[in-house]
């Protein structure tokens, strides 16, 4: 695990090279959602081994406030855009001139936010585990924050609330800098933003996803995107799932 400092803050990543036969040109950055970490959201599924054997270079940050990344406590400090910014500022760091980015859930949101923000350093973005709710939800309900900050999982009884709680606990999260990272960090875009994302867009949700909103119908919007229907997962299973990865890969491959 190397670090480097994004405008002050220290952010993780791993910066793992092809293993397969090798396009130099070709990086893939990977953006985890919330609570997650780069080994739970990438490396344990297997993410980075497909895309490496797959001949890609592959970046994966720990977003601030996860991971081995600085805790922070102060909502400001999550928002999308600073988010958005650590990950180009990564790619400065490590001179990576353009890349495909891809994110899961609140890492969709924040990649989404990059690639408005820095098109031409995008060769293509790929959001999974985030639909329709990138323009009509702010994220994760606010109840969430609530959750990281009750006593004991034991007195949550909204599903929703016990779930994202055992799941924070599970990877060992600090709890205070997540509840301050779901305050933060509910960005949306407009309709008209997310019709300005230029590069070649793949979106893929669960059929069972109750949280990220429809695909197709954030799809539809961006004059450039495709929709994957990851089927018979939820949100939590759907990032790891066979044919995610591989219709990321055969989006990929068109390029």
């Amino acid at each position: 695990m190397q670090s480097f400092s994004s405008d002050g803050v220290t952010i993780a990543y791993i910066d793992l090279a092809p293993t397969g036969e090798v396009d130099q040109h070709r990086t893939v950055v990977l953006v985890h959602g919330f609570a997650s970490s780069h080994m739970t959201n990438w490396v344990n599924t297997q993410w980075t081994k497909t895309l490496t054997h797959a001949g890609y270079r592959v970046v994966a940050l720990d977003n601030r406030g996860h991971g081995q990344s600085e805790k922070l406590c102060d909502p400001a400090a999550y928002s999308s855009h600073i988010m958005a910014e650590d990950v180009r500022r990564l790619m400065d760091h490590l001179d990576i001139p353009r890349a495909a980015v891809m994110g899961y859930s609140m890492g969709a949101r924040i990649s989404a936010h990059l690639a408005l923000a820095h098109p031409r350093r995008l060769e293509a973005l790929l959001l999974g585990g985030l639909g329709i709710h990138l323009v009509e939800g702010v994220g994760l309900p606010l109840g969430i924050a609530d959750a990281m900050e009750a006593p004991s999982l034991d007195v949550l009884t909204d599903p929703m609330q016990r779930m994202f709680r055992a799941f924070a606990e599970q990877t060992k999260s600090d709890l205070k800098a997540l509840a301050a990272c779901i305050r933060g960090s509910r960005q949306t875009l407009t309709a008209q933003e997310v019709a300005q994302i230029s590069m070649p867009t793949l979106i893929s949700v669960g059929t069972k996803d109750d949280v990220s909103g429809n695909g197709p119908e954030l799809a539809r919007l961006i004059p450039d995107a495709e929709a994957f229907d990851i089927e018979g997962r939820d949100h939590n299973l759907a990032v790891g799932d066979k044919s995610h990865k591989q219709a990321v890969l055969d989006f990929l491959s068109r390029l």
